[in-house]
């Protein structure tokens, strides 16, 4: 006699599995066609096989451009996927961020992507237009060995709560850093960058975001 599968346990089990991959709490920010909830010079930016694409592989870039949320956020968690494409290795995703009046650039926060003189930069924390240099990063020989070669899809994540900002590139944590000075802002909006430079693609898809109320700051 044949033994009858274990039906109920078996469907609780995909059960289970689904309800871990719906990410719960978390709301598209790309619905996969069209760049709806986003502002930016559309030369620059454009919807393929369900990705946002920045910049070209034909041309230079001739500045960093951005393609800018219309919501701003305060405290949240922000995943996304992100790769390379061509001879430019440089671009980023900024949050609690501005558009600086009458100019290309953005001012605030930036999840590195790519690389620069350095080496690797993938998942590292940068103050784009503020303070200009790197807040906090991974060791090198840590974050080679975690990234995806240049064409493939890596994976981020920034977790943004009062003032401690943390991220993580493919599951591993890059940077787990508080910010100390009492007067930069912890909200505003988001960016894909491409940077200016070498021709050089940046494809964005799976942008997701989850918000929380927005931490009050503990009294002295």
């Amino acid at each position: 006699m044949k033994a009858r599968p274990a039906l109920p346990l078996l469907f609780l089990t995909l059960g289970i599995c689904g309800a871990e991959k719906r990410e719960d709490g978390f709301v598209s920010l790309f619905d996969g066609k069209t760049l709806s909830g986003w502002e930016g010079k559309k030369e620059f930016f454009r919807v393929e096989k369900g990705a946002i694409v920045a910049g070209f592989l034909d041309k230079k870039v001739p500045n960093n451009e951005f393609l800018v949320s219309k919501t701003e956020y305060a405290d949240f968690d922000l995943r996304f996927d992100a790769k390379l494409v061509g001879k430019g290795n440089n671009a980023g995703v900024q949050f609690r961020s501005q558009r600086i009046p009458k100019h290309h650039e953005m001012i605030g926060y930036q999840c590195d992507i790519g690389s620069w003189s350095k080496g690797t930069i993938w998942g590292f924390l940068y103050d784009e237009s503020r303070r200009r240099k790197m807040l906090a990063q991974a060791p090198q020989e840590k974050v080679n060995s975690w990234v995806n070669p240049k064409g493939q899809w890596n994976s981020l994540r920034v977790l943004a709560r009062g003032p401690v900002i943390k991220i993580w590139l493919n599951g591993k944590q890059t940077v787990d850093f508080t910010e100390a000075e009492k007067d930069i802002p912890l909200d505003g909006r988001l960016g894909l960058q491409i940077h200016s430079g070498p021709a050089l693609e940046c494809h964005y898809r799976k942008i997701r975001i989850k918000t929380f109320k927005k931490q009050k700051p503990k009294n002295p």
